[in-house]
């Protein structure tokens, strides 16, 4: 089983990997910190103290994390105050942080099924009308499932093309 390569893309000793999309992302999320607070986000977790404590992560680290993700772009920040209390921040998850779903529950289920006990991980991802566990995997934009020997990658433009020297 494997991804085949198509195109200039068969011989890969002329990739440029500088731009590596996978490179990229992972620069940006690649921490386990930044991980965990987007798995807190989208369970739902907005304020700061809940993220330190739900994440078991410092509050310095947990802080810098939000910062950067807020940087990029994954999350906005909303005011709120309590009474008698300072003003603070929401952060909320923006269309691009939402995006990174699939990725964060596919490492969920990968962890559910190779790192946990028989019966799987401690949470399950379902569909909320009907119970139906979700599977995150390779599929078709018109939403056919797809196995590893049904994958091909091609270059997207000239991303491929020798650099002239």
């Amino acid at each position: 089983m494997a991804i085949t390569f198509e195109g200039v893309l068969a011989d890969r000793s002329t990739w440029r990997l500088e731009n590596c999309s996978i490179a990229l992302a992972m620069d940006v999320i690649g921490t386990r910190s930044s991980m965990l607070i987007l798995r807190e986000a989208l369970y739902g977790t907005t304020r700061f103290d809940d993220f330190a404590r739900r994440t078991r992560v410092t509050d310095a680290i947990v802080a810098a994390r939000l910062k950067e993700l807020t940087e990029l772009g994954l999350f906005t920040k909303q005011p709120y105050r309590e009474p008698g209390k300072r003003t603070r921040d929401e952060y909320h998850l923006t269309d691009r942080g939402r995006d990174l779903l699939p990725a964060v529950f596919a490492l969920m289920q990968w962890g559910n099924k190779y790192l946990q006990a028989e019966e799987g991980g401690p949470l399950r991802l379902v569909e909320r009308g009907t119970g139906e566990p979700v599977v995150i995997g390779p599929r078709t934009e018109s939403g056919r499932n797809l196995d590893l020997d049904d994958l091909a990658i091609v270059a997207n433009g000239d991303w491929a093309e020798p650099q002239d020297t």
